[in-house]
């Protein structure tokens, strides 16, 4: 019988864990930012899967202060955890899209709330400039910082058809300027975009492992009410083929084991509310998609990067 691997994947509390040396907790912060997608600057309307609410708690609040939504944040773990410390994220719409000045304000007004230890930036690879990036190399030498950005495929075919309004190389292009900087990267990916068969999947992670990533978040394709997408769903559902629970659990692992080994995995899927999801609806907590991959991979004998090339 082969000896299991010491690991199946790089997880996010462990590679926290590392950095910080006790538990960590991302706080979502809205900072008031739009986005070019909706805006008109590069399209409207948005990305034709997305809306904001699906990942809102209901302390981020765009209407309240960076200050107060921290502590209103904290406040709602530190009684369970009073020895936790947090990481203000930037995630509502695009987070480098604004004035350096007004940007650099709400990044300095979250890391000035006690227990704070950084920052995670979620944005847009088409709204990172070179003045932005200065700043962020002389922030990430007094505090953690990471960027996350939004690529979502490595397809223009598909980036095109859901309004993405950038190319993949432009996405490569951001991942590679902002680690040039020092600066930690993160990465976004939707799994079963409509046109993406398996082959296209698996092709992704060998493609998104070439960048010079440190993280890496993927979800399944979720289609949400008052969206442009789910009205595509509507009018054409054999456009889509949407995965089941066993599908994506097999999908995940086997990304995952073409995954560049030194990747950090941050989520394998995301639960939108109840009443917003149209499809699919797995009745099924993160938590639980998190230990049946593991399970897999413990049945397979498999681990990340195992047909890593």
């Amino acid at each position: 019988m082969n000896s299991l691997p010491r690991f199946y994947y790089n997880d996010l509390g462990t590679y926290l864990r590392n950095i910080f040396g006790c538990k960590v907790q991302k706080i979502t912060i809205d900072a008031g930012f739009t986005c070019p997608n909706r805006d008109g600057t590069v399209g409207r309307g948005g990305c034709t899967y997305c809306n904001n609410q699906t990942f809102s708690p209901a302390f981020c609040n765009r209407n309240k202060p960076v200050v107060e939504q921290m502590c209103e944040g904290i406040g709602f773990f530190a009684h369970k955890y009073p020895q936790m410390r947090y990481l203000a994220y930037f995630q509502a719409y695009t987070n480098t899209y604004g004035s350096l000045e007004t940007l650099k304000q709400r990044y300095e007004e979250a890391l000035s709330v006690e227990g704070t230890l950084g920052i995670v930036i979620g944005t847009r690879p088409d709204c990172m400039p070179d003045l932005l990036l200065d700043y962020l190399q002389e922030l990430s030498g007094r505090t953690f910082v990471l960027v996350e950005y939004g690529i979502e495929s490595t397809s223009d075919v598909t980036l095109q058809r859901i309004n993405r309004g950038h190319d993949f190389a432009t996405a490569a292009d951001a991942v590679e300027r902002t680690a040039a900087r020092g600066i930690p990267v993160g990465a976004h990916i939707i799994l079963g975009l409509p046109g993406e068969p398996r082959e296209v999947i698996m092709q992704q992670a060998a493609l998104l492992s070439q960048l010079p990533l440190t993280t890496l978040k993927m979800h399944q394709l979720q289609l949400i009410r008052g969206t442009r997408m789910a009205q595509e769903y509507l009018e054409c559902p054999n456009d889509f083929s949407l995965f089941s629970l066993d599908e994506y659990i097999e999908t995940v692992v086997d990304y995952v084991e073409r995954l560049r080994p030194d990747i950090v995995l941050e989520r394998f899927a995301s639960q939108s509310p109840k009443e917003l999801l149209i499809a699919p609806d797995w009745g099924i907590k993160n938590h639980e998609i998190v230990e049946k991959v593991k399970r897999l991979m413990r049945e397979r004998d498999t681990w990340q990067g195992k047909f890593y090339r």
